[in-house]
């Protein structure tokens, strides 16, 4: 049961695919959950993107996601988000949650990006009208000045970014889950949306974000998880886990570049 102070609970959550063998597509198909494209008589095997994963996050507390490529980070976040559902395990959220995943996900290229802001913050769980109420605070903080008003394909990377990172937090959120999808974004915009998770979090807003850029993870987050291979193996605070994930990459001369 989730207690008034609890925003997230996963228990014993793991995740399985069912890949061919064979490369990188394969894999590719399966997270985004084309079976059609595995049924061809192939020898398939399970991938576990995610193994007996638990933890508890408190409201209002940031918690990062840690690990390499591979490890996890991303599956993790989706199924928080619940866009990819468990294999086994619970996951229980208490709040409206907001998340910024896939870069591009959930907008259409050939309407505008006033639209695109619009039909998105409906989707996120706002009224038509609390969106429309809220449109000028996302065009004023994605910085898109005349671009706003055309399609959205047209846009750079960094402009997706900007735009889905202003209707992502001012949806009104209570949990906030952020992938990788940052760092497309230039500095200034970056240190921009760090800025603003850091009142999030004042406010009480719980965050999650996962990411390889570990001075941010030490800076903006309460504690860390690092992933390896679908499992947590380290969990603690942002300094020790980012200095013990360095050291496991680097070995024990990887002491310095921890600070």
């Amino acid at each position: 049961m989730l207690s008034s102070d609890t925003a997230v609970i996963v228990d014993k959550l793991s995740k399985r695919y069912q890949l061919r063998s064979g490369g990188a597509q394969q894999l590719k198909a399966a997270v985004l959950s084309l079976p059609a494209m595995l049924t061809n008589g192939q020898p398939r095997h399970a991938f576990w993107a995610l193994q007996d994963i638990s933890f508890t996050v408190k409201r209002g507390e940031s918690v990062g996601i840690a690990g390499p490529n591979g490890s996890g980070k991303s599956t993790l976040l989706r199924v928080l988000a619940g866009i990819t559902k468990p294999s086994s395990g619970t996951v229980a959220m208490n709040g409206r949650v907001s998340a910024l995943l896939e870069l591009g996900a959930g907008f259409h290229p050939q309407i505008t990006g006033r639209e695109n802001a619009l039909l998105n913050a409906v989707l996120l769980g706002l009224s038509l009208s609390e969106a429309r109420d809220v449109l000028p605070q996302v065009i004023e903080f994605s910085e898109l000045g005349d671009f706003i008003d055309q399609p959205m394909r047209m846009y750079s990377s960094g402009m997706y970014v900007r735009l889905g990172f202003a209707v992502a937090v001012h949806v009104q959120p209570e949990i906030l889950v952020v992938d990788e999808v940052l760092a497309v974004g230039d500095a200034e915009f970056q240190s921009k949306c760090f800025a603003h998770m850091q009142r999030l979090r004042e406010a009480g807003v719980t965050v999650v974000l996962a990411s390889h850029d570990l001075p941010s993870l030490q800076r903006y987050t309460d504690r860390v998880m690092l992933l390896e291979h679908g499992r947590t193996v380290i969990e603690g605070r942002p300094a020790e886990v980012i200095h013990a994930y360095l050291t496991r990459v680097f070995g024990p001369t990887a002491k310095a570049g921890a600070r």
